[in-house]
């Protein structure tokens, strides 16, 4: 089994270390705008729904949350194809691998669709 890439299949894995780093680099700009609002103003619960009111601050709600998806995944799945080995777990490596990585799967696409419809209601 070819385990190189995890989004480029096939291809090297440079292209998901780029992704790595662009989804760190959203994350650390959603991150710092977040913490110099709430150092910046009074929070109150008025003041945090006029933000996330602005389609903008969804936006870009919406971008870190797919970034934060992205790179836990891509993470994850290089942590499970290095420890989650036949030769670390025997025979069970592979059936052990593959139950981590559809457990992070779904797990993160169930927060990723949580995060979309709490951005988006009204």
């Amino acid at each position: 089994m070819n385990v190189t890439s995890v989004t480029s299949y096939g291809r090297s894995g440079l292209a998901d270390w780029l992704i790595q780093r662009l989804t760190a680099l959203i994350l650390v700009v959603y991150f710092v705008f977040l913490a110099g609002f709430v150092a910046c103003n009074d929070i109150t619960f008025v003041v945090w729904s006029e933000l996330f009111a602005q389609t903008w601050m969804r936006v870009f709600s919406v971008m870190a949350l797919i970034a934060l998806c992205a790179h836990a995944w891509i993470g994850l799945w290089s942590v499970s194809t290095d420890y989650f080995t036949e030769r670390m777990l025997g025979s069970k490596g592979n059936v052990v691998r593959w139950l981590f990585q559809a457990t992070v799967a779904i797990v993160t696409f169930t927060y990723l669709v949580w995060g979309v419809q709490i951005l988006w209601s009204v």
